[in-house]
């Protein structure tokens, strides 16, 4: 085997593993950000450089998920209040208030479109009586 094929092999784990970590960077910052990075140059990072990028990127997605769990709970207060708000204008009851929103939404009978418009987290309609 010749030097240079010791060499290519020794390094093809590394290789990998930046490949891999660039990879996981993509993702990672789409999950952070809602879009895959564009104008980033990692082709000269190291591991340690990505390990310290992940850490970042890990804080700003949690905080990302605090917020939509926060958010989707004031969302279904907002929610709810429409209905009883329904149900005082005149609806006979839930189902028929659900109806009506339904009714006067895009949503075109998609219970889960329905969640989308108002911010609710998905299935929230699931085991609910509609």
């Amino acid at each position: 085997m010749s030097e240079s094929t010791q060499y290519s092999e020794a390094c093809l784990p590394e290789q990998a593993a930046l490949q891999q970590a660039q990879c996981q960077f993509w993702d990672m910052y789409k999950d952070a950000y809602g879009v895959r990075p564009r104008g980033i140059d990692t082709s000269d990072w190291t591991l340690e450089m990505f390990e310290h990028e992940f850490e970042q990127l890990a804080v700003v997605i949690d905080r990302n998920e605090a917020d939509r769990r926060l958010h989707e709970v004031l969302a279904v207060k907002a929610f709810e209040k429409h209905v009883t708000n329904a149900i005082c204008m005149g609806a006979r009851d839930r189902e028929t208030a659900l109806r009506w929103i339904m009714e006067a939404s895009d949503a075109n009978g998609d219970w889960e479109y329905l969640c989308f418009l108002h911010g609710l987290p998905y299935g929230y309609f699931i085991g609910k009586e509609i």
